[in-house]
């Protein structure tokens, strides 16, 4: 009894050496498991600040990236439509100078020609991404174009008529960081769309084209070309710098993750090689523990 009395202390004290140790196993275990220091943001102490502050930028940044990638892919498709509208005027173009050689075949095939163009030139401008129309401002949920009262009676080519347009003038703009918004995008009443479906209405709805209309009119058409391509070269530079403030995010993104990871994450190579060092130790305490508790003074008096 009185060699239990005299080892007790040292049996406590290894075994709570002991539990100490598989505590401090446990923690390894899950830090191997999940690649963190910890699982829950207290444990930070002084960094705790700091990788919350690392979160909500990461998840700003990610923001911005949507944000810009949704912008850019409507300036993508705006710009393709662009680019079949200038094929459209390129196409009257070509016929106009078909009819300049004074046939009335040529000038029946140019009416002919602007009749389906102008249809194919509204359907253009009611372009939709997402469900969304992109060419008629803030009201993406209505059509930006109605050419059917449009389309009747020739008009005047000198006269600006944007009677067909059903949308607003506001044009669409993206946040791209905290300080910088990019605005983008076209209406269908610009001032290049608004030539090319006026020449289009005179042509189509004409019954004859004298020497001074298709003067006119291919005056009116080669503006159009370049004022069209004016409206690409825009969209194109939108598309630029949608592009690089996307950029800057991804790459500002990328940092934070890194300076985040750094503060929670460990090394799970290290962390392992800790763990067969500690089971070792916990191994070889439990050994000294049962060597201790099987002691007795009957034992030792044999």
């Amino acid at each position: 009894m009185m060699m239990r009395i005299a080892t007790f202390a040292n049996s406590d004290q290894m075994i709570t050496s002991a539990l100490r140790t598989q505590a401090t196993m446990a923690t390894l275990q899950v830090q191997e498991a999940s690649g963190l220091k910890s699982e829950y943001l207290a444990d930070y102490g002084a960094d705790t600040q700091h990788v919350v502050n690392l979160q909500v930028s990461v998840t700003r940044a990610q923001s911005y990236i949507d944000a810009a990638t949704l912008a850019d892919s409507k300036v993508q498709v705006m710009y393709s439509a662009v680019g079949q509208v200038s094929d459209v005027v390129t196409q009257l173009r070509t016929a106009l100078s078909a009819a300049s050689s004074g046939t009335s075949t040529g000038t029946t095939s140019a009416i002919s020609s602007a009749q389906q163009l102008l249809e194919q030139m509204a359907g253009i401008l009611n372009t939709q991404y997402d469900g969304q129309y992109v060419f008629g401002g803030a009201r993406t949920s209505t059509a930006a174009v109605d050419s059917s009262s449009f389309a009747t009676g020739t008009g005047s080519l000198s006269t600006v008529d944007t009677s067909y347009y059903q949308g607003d003038s506001e044009l669409a703009s993206v946040r791209v960081s905290d300080g910088q918004s990019v605005t983008y995008g076209v209406t269908a009443d610009n001032s290049a769309f608004e030539e090319v479906m006026r020449v289009l209405k005179f042509v189509a709805n004409s019954s004859s084209l004298s020497t001074s209309d298709l003067s006119s009119a291919l005056d009116l058409a080669d503006q159009a070309v370049d004022d069209v391509a004016t409206v690409q070269a825009k969209l194109s530079d939108s598309a630029s710098r949608i592009e690089s403030a996307k950029s800057q995010q991804t790459d500002f993104k990328s940092y934070a993750e890194s300076l985040a990871t750094d503060l929670t994450s460990v090394d799970v190579a290290a962390v392992t090689a800790q763990l067969s060092t500690y089971q070792a130790q916990l191994t070889a305490s439990y050994t000294a523990i049962s060597k201790i508790q099987s002691l007795n003074l009957a034992s030792y008096l044999k």
